[in-house]
């Protein structure tokens, strides 16, 4: 019955997608995001609805009248660079059959991000990707952070099964992104009920990010909540509920939990933390190896340079880091491009906040350029220990912060063209004067009216 489900919903916004382009990214990202059909265990389990709604989105696109034009950017261009580097690692990677597949899941994430790009240019519709963005994630969240309390946090909070964020550490790490994204849905909200509901979401989602028990969460969590401070509106009131919130979730969590997130102390002792070591020495040596492309995707598969950088090929493991991650699969150029990406978004998010500070109509953007700003820094600092170079999410999250720019400077463009249109008010008449007549371009005079 679930599997007829999500076939009859997918399958019924296709004649919308048709007439509008941008409804397909947004059911792209849906079906991208949340898996509803990994929910389910019949024939819609492994039903490649993304492909299809892709192709059928990027058809409609092309017939259609929206903009064609890829928004020619900073971040846009380091983000082009970046793809076509990754296709020329992918020829060259030391294990190419693994790596092509890879960079095929990668390349469709991109396209979708370009496409993204073009089509929502404009308030309302960047507002209904982060909308969909939040709700997405934030329903495991939200069932996880129930979970958690029905259970007293004994047990950890997974994702939707073959997905980005399967684990529990890489959906903590998503659920901790998409936490300032739904603090400004909150803002934003003109019902009471919906800013409620949000409220608690937010907090549920915070209960399912401790209770996944990951230790890269629980820093990036720390990093993220002192950052969220320093961009509240009221700090006072936001560090006594932060406190709050602190203080509550954590004592709902079992003496295990504690036990677990005690071992950063102790990572010398802790097996999986040594892994992780491995996991980044073998990053390094490998782009030692080869600086310039890295080992390609999926060059932990292979057993022969595993052997001989770690002395025993059962060591290799994923890197566990988004930074080794590049760095090991496309080398230190590669590296570079991915971390200029992200800076030049997190400047980009600083200027829109610049640019609206004194624009009441745009305090809007500035809201969401900000809770973007704490998202991508809480993915700088979880990122730190998981694989998750490649998801959807921090991409998407780049996107909005070009998209806010162009939405802000074609407004305050706008506003200037509008007072310059407006012509200047005439002069009051002067007693005892009375314009000597001409039309329109004669010379100024005026003569006095004598009694």
């Amino acid at each position: 019955m679930r599997s007829l489900a999500v076939f009859i919903f997918v399958v019924g916004t296709m004649p919308i997608i048709l007439m509008k382009p941008h409804i397909g990214v947004l059911v792209f990202s849906w079906i991208s995001y949340m898996n509803p059909h990994r929910l389910t265990w019949g024939f819609a389990y492994a039903f490649p609805f993304a492909m299809m709604i892709g192709v059928l989105t990027i058809g409609a696109w092309l017939v259609s009248k929206e903009p064609r034009k890829l928004p020619m950017t900073t971040i846009t261009i380091l983000s082009l660079v970046f793809l076509l580097w990754t296709w020329l690692t992918t020829i060259l990677a030391v294990e190419p059959e693994d790596a092509w597949g890879y960079f095929d899941t990668y390349f469709k994430i991109m396209v979708i991000t370009f496409l993204t790009l073009i089509l929502f240019q404009t308030r309302e519709r960047i507002v209904s990707l982060v909308w969909l963005m939040v709700l997405s994630i934030g329903y495991f969240a939200v069932k996880g952070g129930v979970f958690t309390i029905l259970t007293g946090g004994a047990h950890r909070v997974y994702g939707p099964a073959g997905s980005f964020i399967e684990d529990n550490n890489q959906l903590a790490l998503a659920v901790i992104m998409i936490i300032p994204l739904g603090r400004f849905l909150q803002l934003q909200a003109r019902s009471k009920w919906i800013s409620r509901g949000m409220g608690v979401a937010l907090v549920l989602m915070l209960f399912a990010v401790v209770a996944s028990q990951s230790r890269g969460a629980f820093l990036a969590l720390a990093v993220m909540g002192g950052y969220f401070w320093i961009k509240s509106r009221n700090k006072a009131v936001m560090a006594m509920i932060l406190a709050v919130l602190a203080v509550m979730t954590l004592s709902f969590m079992p003496p295990e939990y504690f036990e677990r997130i005690s071992t950063i102390k102790t990572y010398e002792e802790d097996a999986s933390a040594q892994g992780r070591f491995d996991a980044w020495e073998f990053a390094v040596r490998v782009a030692l190896e080869r600086p310039l492309i890295g080992g390609g995707f999926r060059v932990i598969h292979n057993e022969e340079m595993c052997a001989r950088h770690l002395g025993d090929a059962d060591k290799c493991r994923a890197f566990h880091s988004i930074y080794f991650q590049v760095l090991g699969t496309q080398g230190f150029v590669g590296l570079f491009l991915f971390l200029a990406t992200f800076y030049a978004a997190y400047r980009t998010g600083g200027r829109v906040i610049r640019l609206t500070r004194d624009r009441p109509n745009l305090h809007w953007a500035r809201d969401l350029a900000a809770m973007n700003q704490v998202g991508l820094l809480g993915y700088g600092a979880g990122g730190a220990f998981l694989n998750l170079a490649f998801f959807d999410l921090p991409w998407h999250m780049v996107a909005i912060m070009v998209l806010l720019r162009i939405v802000v400077e074609k407004e305050i463009k706008q506003e200037a063209e509008a007072q310059v249109a407006v012509p200047e008010p005439e002069p009051p008449p002067v007693p005892g004067f009375e314009p000597t007549p001409g039309g329109a371009g004669a010379p100024a005079r005026a003569r006095l009216n004598r009694p």
